[in-house]
């Protein structure tokens, strides 16, 4: 494992990072994780970075700054970004009907009222009533796409979709939710998702690595592999899978360099104020991050915790700060970021396995989602609030 500073943070952050290093190796290993990155930014400086085991067991190729991940989720980050940059254009509202650009949807079964009372805004804080699982109809076998390649496979099994309970009522995450989100700006750009999102945020951001889905053959050299370990055993997870009609919910590949590019654009910076605009008002970014309904956490970890569903971000009040963030998971990838805004401060990690809980000890054995948490509740407690400036 490697580790560097690009700057002197401030306060004792120092002394309290060198406690940090031990810990999310010792996590790792303990959670069986074959190769992970972890990156953290303070006024828009990566200040530690640390790298560990390998990006790709069978070639012996350990991670580095460059390895690169498969971010899932976080994708959908992305996709609301491009849906307000679509509003701020004039081209939608958030409360307009999604059926009126996804006419589709009226195929529907709707046991709760009419589909025209569904919004985008319902979409992006999920809250809309759909399933979770984007294609519950198969794909466990080797000769299976990993996810559905066209739009047409979605709107055939419309008429054996329902809505689970009202609209606008609860949270309840959903995959094919952001898949229609993903329609809308194909429909109203006129380009495929992939190529709006490479011109209108890729590349204003300096993210040059960044794609969707298969490789570019320049990069297959920083691409890491990613395994699944269960019961002790390890197995590759298939290699650079596509997500085909799925790919605004969970298509991006990068490496943390692009991210931390990213998250500098979340947090904001004054010397690119004009860029980050162009890419999106600071306005409308922060009218992403105000709540849209309650989430009761499913684990009452850290303290006095409060969850809730923005606009396609996640708002995570615990131990006294307030944070904003996603986390991804797909073919054994698993990452998160989380950002303190008032701290201008901000960490990204990545593992390349995923270590499935048994059943007989789903907190205390191998578990990459319980170790997610480890490193989550670690640096909320012990690294976060010494970088929060001191109030005048």
């Amino acid at each position: 494992m490697s580790s560097g500073n690009a700057q002197s943070p401030p306060g004792n952050f120092a002394q309290a990072y060198k406690g940090f290093r031990p810990f999310y190796e010792e996590a790792l290993k303990r959670h069986g994780i074959v190769g992970s990155s972890f990156m953290l930014i303070h006024d828009n400086e990566v200040i530690a970075k640390e790298f560990y085991g390998l990006a790709h067991r069978e070639q012996n190729r350990a991670v580095d700054e460059d390895t690169i991940y498969h971010w899932a989720s976080i994708t959908k980050t992305f996709t609301g970004i491009a849906i307000m940059q679509l509003r701020d254009r004039g081209l939608l509202r958030l409360d307009d009907p999604i059926i009126k650009y996804v006419p589709e949807l009226g195929e529907v079964h709707n046991p709760f009222g009419r589909m025209e009372e569904i919004t985008i805004r319902q979409l992006m804080s999920h809250s809309a009533g759909f399933r979770d699982a984007t294609w519950p109809w198969g794909g466990d076998k080797d000769w299976h796409p990993h996810e559905p390649q066209h739009w047409s496979q979605l709107v055939a099994m419309m008429p054996y979709t329902e809505i689970l309970f009202r609209p606008g009522s609860k949270f309840s995450y959903s995959n094919p939710g952001i898949i229609f989100l993903g329609r809308v700006i194909e429909l109203l750009t006129h380009d495929d998702y992939e190529v709006y999102i490479d011109k209108n945020i890729f590349k204003p951001l300096e993210m040059y690595r960044s794609y969707f889905d298969a490789t570019p053959y320049h990069l297959l050299r920083h691409r890491s592999h990613s395994y699944w370990l269960e019961g002790g055993k390890l197995r590759p997870a298939r290699f650079d899978v596509d997500t085909g009609i799925t790919v605004s919910n969970g298509g991006l590949n990068a490496p943390l360099t692009d991210m931390v590019k990213y998250l500098n654009f979340l947090m904001g910076d004054p010397k690119k104020l004009a860029v980050y605009d162009g890419v999106l008002k600071r306005s409308s970014l922060e009218e992403m991050w105000q709540p849209q309904i309650a989430i009761a956490p499913e684990a009452k970890d850290g303290e006095n915790r409060r969850d809730a569903m923005g606009l396609c971000f996640f708002i995570e009040d615990n131990f006294g700060q307030h944070f904003i963030g996603h986390s991804g998971g797909q073919n054994a990838f698993i990452t998160h970021f989380y950002l303190r805004p008032d701290a201008r401060a901000a960490y990204i990690v990545a593992f390349n396995t995923y270590a499935v809980p048994q059943e007989k000890e789903p907190d205390t054995g191998q578990n990459t989602r319980r170790l997610d948490l480890e490193i989550k509740e670690y640096l909320f407690r012990n690294l976060f609030p010494l970088l929060a400036k001191p109030k005048p």
